[in-house]
């Protein structure tokens, strides 16, 4: 294993287990933005990162790499490791079979692996976890681990929603209410009392981006800031996985497009690289509120 600097427990703290946290990483800030956390709260945690998609920063951390297709080797090296709990976070692409090796774990599940790859996102995750759950690990959530990521009720940074933002907050969260249902997506960005623009596949990023073409090319007209990006949980989201984020890159791709702020459900929404986040808020003058579903402002 490499070993990366592990932070000592604050003082007074107590350990949250004896046994180290095994964080299964994809891409993206997520998984380090979890260890971190539980590193400051005291726990151990061993990342096992999976090639081509976790972030460099993760050798940071007492580590291992992971191929796609090394199930039986992952789980050899999570038992290596002691771990029994684990979180599993950050994106992945879905794997293409026919262009990866095998090792013999992956070869004897290799039914039900393929199984587990049929369905929307929130199927395939389920199924995910059950199979980590089958073979003996406690699966957490990253807000079990990290509990400063959650996003919390009320303005965050200086700039606050106007009267005139609450029915575009509104209207944006039932959006992503009837999206989370069919298991579509986790945003939508309303202007004007409308929707203008829903999350697919393609994520959140994407759907800033669409939304600062149509204004490009005339769809959308609004003069000076305007509309709202809003993030939310699927209803029946198992809160262990998948669990929607917003960090410094997402207020940045909303303020170029225009948009006014971002709203996110408090509680089921993580804010990673809080601090960073509010000062990019804070610096592009849009607003960054957590609201709690159905709640009125």
């Amino acid at each position: 294993m490499s070993a990366g600097p592990q932070a000592p427990a604050p003082a007074g703290s107590g350990p949250a287990s004896s046994k180290p946290l095994g964080i299964v990483a994809g891409g993206g800030l997520l998984p380090l933005s979890v260890a971190a956390g539980a590193t400051a709260a005291g726990r151990q945690v061993v990342i096992f990162g999976i090639d081509g998609e976790v972030d460099p920063g993760y050798r940071g951390f007492p580590h291992h790499s992971v191929r796609w297709g090394e199930i039986g080797r992952l789980f050899d090296l999570i038992r290596r490791e002691g771990v029994e709990e684990i979180v599993i976070a950050g994106s992945v692409s879905r794997p293409d079979f026919s262009s990866i090796r095998l090792d013999f774990g992956a070869i004897v599940n290799l039914p039900r692996i393929l199984a587990m790859m049929i369905g929307g996102d929130d199927t395939v995750l389920q199924r995910v976890v059950r199979f980590f759950e089958d073979r003996g690990l406690r699966v957490v959530g990253a807000q079990d681990v990290a509990p400063d990521l959650v996003a919390s009720v009320g303005t965050l940074g200086r700039h606050a929603p106007q009267r005139r933002h609450d029915g575009d907050i509104a209207c944006a969260f039932e959006a992503v209410d009837l999206l989370g249902r069919l298991d579509i997506g986790q945003a939508a960005v309303a202007v004007g009392g409308r929707v203008v623009g829903v999350e697919g596949v393609e994520g959140t990023d994407m759907l800033i981006a669409r939304i600062a073409e149509l204004r490009r090319i005339g769809r959308l007209r609004w003069k000076d800031r305007d509309g709202v990006l809003v993030k939310a949980a699927k209803v029946q989201q198992d809160m262990r996985v998948d669990m929607p984020t917003i960090g410094p890159a997402t207020v940045a791709a909303a303020a170029a497009a225009g948009l006014a702020g971002i709203a996110v459900e408090a509680g089921r929404v993580l804010v990673l690289d809080r601090r960073a986040t509010i000062a990019a808020a804070d610096e592009t003058g849009i607003y960054l509120v957590g609201r709690q579903r159905g709640a009125a402002a």
